[in-house]
């Protein structure tokens, strides 16, 4: 029994070490064959459109471009593989160092927004679904169909020009003041925290104060997102024939609401929220654009600008392979708390 067990528990981590593999491949081929359509020659953006035809094609022969397009590919998945994923025309850095030093600052942004969204957003779309059709309901709706609608670099702005620059009640665009820009040595990349570890309180409120607003505009957004879904299933489980029992039956509708309707989708909302945080990683451009915040979005973005495609496929292939962790990480998490999906 136990060794069948053990078995079981085997193959499915294989089973799930294939599909990220399977999974992690076909991101490889999507952006390896983005990199050879778009209408950027990269040989071009090395060189300059002064060049002459020699340079050219000396240049196109070192860069590999000269080879058939399927050894190119197996030669990038080697290069990715190995974490190489060339060099940053714009910076003059490898594209992997520039990623490992924008990414956490998108990390911190996204992850305060997440939290924003769920610690608000959960209960409002519980207290939406309990008063459906009441006037609490038609506020947390409206507000969910601001959150869709409403452009984010708008609701920057806005932001911005009221909180900054109107009340003074927030810090402006950037991580920190220029005054602190350089004192804190990275450790985790994560402002909050290594100002933590070194100790340096002022640098940690001074980084907080930046965060709040970019990092609350994004919580809105998924605010929406979550309070949307989360009222959406309590609904369905609210009109269970169980509910309706442990009603007559007397029990609370504290209990009612929060042991026998919401915990029951628990397990939906997982995934929701795993959704939720990926689409806050890699959907932030607008709002690192509007606060000049230094994350994988402003970096992507200058990439494209300045047709720099090692830096534009290197950032893609991250936010992609993020997107992919997460949603595997949601999947884990729910046939740990559902015992039906482990069949």
């Amino acid at each position: 029994m136990l060794a069948g067990r053990a078995w079981e528990g085997v193959a499915s981590v294989l089973r799930f070490a294939v599909v990220v593999a399977g999974t992690f491949l076909g991101l490889l081929a999507i952006t390896f064959f983005i990199g050879r359509v778009v209408p950027i020659d990269p040989v071009l953006s090395v060189v300059g459109d002064r060049a002459t035809q020699e340079v050219y094609e000396a240049a196109r022969q070192a860069m590999g471009l000269d080879r058939p397009l399927i050894v190119q590919f197996f030669a990038y998945v080697g290069d990715v593989l190995t974490g190489d994923l060339g060099m940053s025309i714009s910076t003059g850095r490898p594209v992997v160092d520039d990623l490992a030093r924008v990414f956490p600052a998108t990390l911190e942004m996204a992850t305060i927004g997440i939290i924003i969204g769920v610690v608000l957003g959960v209960p409002m779309g519980v207290v939406a679904a309990t008063h459906q059709g009441s006037w609490i309901d038609q506020v947390i709706r409206v507000l969910g169909l601001l959150g869709y609608s409403v452009p984010a670099f708008w609701l920057g702005l806005v932001g911005l020009a009221i909180f900054y620059a109107g009340l003074g009640w927030v810090a402006g665009p950037g991580r920190v003041d220029i005054f602190y820009d350089g004192l804190l040595d990275p450790v985790t990349g994560l402002y909050l925290v290594d100002s933590v570890i070194a100790g340096e309180w002022d640098i940690f409120w001074n980084a907080l104060d930046h965060l709040m607003l970019p990092a609350s505009i994004l919580g809105f957004f998924s605010l929406a997102y979550i309070a949307r879904m989360t009222r959406s299933f309590m609904l369905d489980q609210l009109g269970q024939e169980y509910v309706t029992t442990a009603r007559v039956k007397g029990v609370s509708e504290r209990r009612v609401i929060w042991r026998h309707a919401f915990y029951p989708i628990r397990i939906q909302l997982i995934t929701v929220i795993g959704l939720s945080y990926a689409a806050l990683l890699e959907g932030s451009v607008m709002i690192e654009t509007v606060f000049s915040w230094p994350g994988i979005g402003n970096y992507l973005t200058t990439a494209l600008l300045t047709a720099d495609m090692n830096a534009v496929l290197g950032a893609t292939l991250v936010i992609g392979a993020v997107f992919i962790m997460i949603n595997k990480i949601s999947d884990v998490l729910y046939r740990i708390l559902d015992p039906r999906a482990r069949r």
